[in-house]
């Protein structure tokens, strides 16, 4: 998978206008910090076969993805080589490492949790529910924390996480107002 840093991706911006640099993360996340030049297509909704025939994406043009740390974009590039894109290019580090290099962002007033605490705070909870529920009413609702631990185990191995795909969906996470 090829890789930018987000400082030799800002020098390609300020000397080159109309690259394609799009930002997977949900539309909350987009709303309260991004760069200023990306455009959102959320990782969930992400369909490389529409940007292309819609013309919002060239094949021999390179793609610039990036969403808060780096992980959502890879997939993103992973679906775009998937449909013929070998120009996909990750930032490296995503957002985080965009404003950790004081590079401009366009900041909201909007203020969210990002997608990989909510799965933290709801697998966290689910843990501590099915734990609590195991101790006082029943012992076999021991699954609950066996089932969320194995989907966090799942989830380390193949980078894929439902649990995120499923927060991404929820209405805190679309863009809010019109």
């Amino acid at each position: 998978m090829k890789t930018i840093s987000p400082i030799h991706l800002q020098q390609l911006l300020d000397s080159h206008t109309g690259l394609n640099v799009i930002d997977v993360r949900t539309p909350v996340e987009f709303a309260e910090v991004h760069v200023p030049q990306a455009r959102n297509e959320p990782l969930d909704q992400f369909d490389p076969a529409t940007l292309l025939t819609s013309n919002q994406l060239f094949k021999e043009q390179p793609v610039y993805l990036l969403c808060r740390s780096g992980a959502r974009a890879t997939k993103a590039a992973e679906k775009l080589v998937k449909e013929g894109l070998d120009n996909a290019v990750v930032v490296e580090g995503g957002t985080l490492a965009w404003i950790d290099a004081g590079l401009p962002v366009t900041r909201g007033t909007t203020k969210v949790i990002s997608l990989e605490r909510q799965v933290r705070i709801a697998a966290g909870s689910f843990v501590l529910t099915g734990v609590l529920l195991a101790i006082f009413v029943q012992p076999y609702f021991i699954a609950i924390p066996a089932f969320v631990g194995t989907g966090l185990l799942f989830a380390g191995i193949t980078d894929w996480c439902g649990m995120g795909l499923l927060l991404a969906k929820l209405p805190w996470n679309k863009k809010l107002g019109p």
